[in-house]
């Protein structure tokens, strides 16, 4: 289920004519992000591919993610999530990344509480993370953050294609 009131078929149709590559970086969500894309028809022509980056070995060797601030900020912060969007693009070559990080529960993790999120997200090397408190059980909070992320992305491909970038 993506982000309610938001058209997914328009959105890829959007991206693809804007020549926007998409690629995601996941810790969070686990994957639903890339998959709530992949479920449209035509999404092919926009997203590159995508890693989910669950532990922090692999968000530090595939995505390039600083071992050193994962040690001192944990994994649920800004600036990891910055660095996972960009090392995503890196990996794919993609215009676009989207990252998420960030606590499910049940269990606070590293000081953060359940529900506090990061997304990032990175178009042609400028990234910005997003801060998010969400509510809810396990299940909600990675729904909610994979429809923000979704949300974000409409956001830049609007840009992108009222600019042409």
């Amino acid at each position: 289920m993506a982000a309610p009131g938001l058209d997914m078929e328009a959105l890829v149709a959007d991206a693809v004519a804007a020549r926007l590559t998409v690629s995601t970086a996941e810790s969070l969500t686990g994957g639903m992000l890339a998959a709530e894309i992949v479920k449209v028809p035509g999404a092919s022509g926009m997203l590159s591919g995508g890693v989910i980056a669950y532990q922090n070995d692999v968000k530090s060797r595939v995505l390039g993610v600083s071992e050193d601030l994962l040690e001192t900020r944990g994994a649920v912060d800004a600036e990891v999530a910055c660095a996972m969007a960009l090392g995503a693009c890196r990996i794919t070559g993609a215009r676009v990344g989207l990252s998420t990080t960030g606590v499910a529960g049940p269990e606070p993790h590293q000081g953060k509480t359940v529900g506090h999120v990061f997304i990032g997200v990175c178009l042609d090397g400028a990234v910005q993370a997003y801060e998010y408190h969400f509510g809810g059980d396990r299940a909600m909070i990675r729904q909610q953050a994979t429809d923000e992320a979704l949300a974000l992305l409409h956001q830049v491909v609007k840009a992108a294609r009222e600019q042409k970038l």
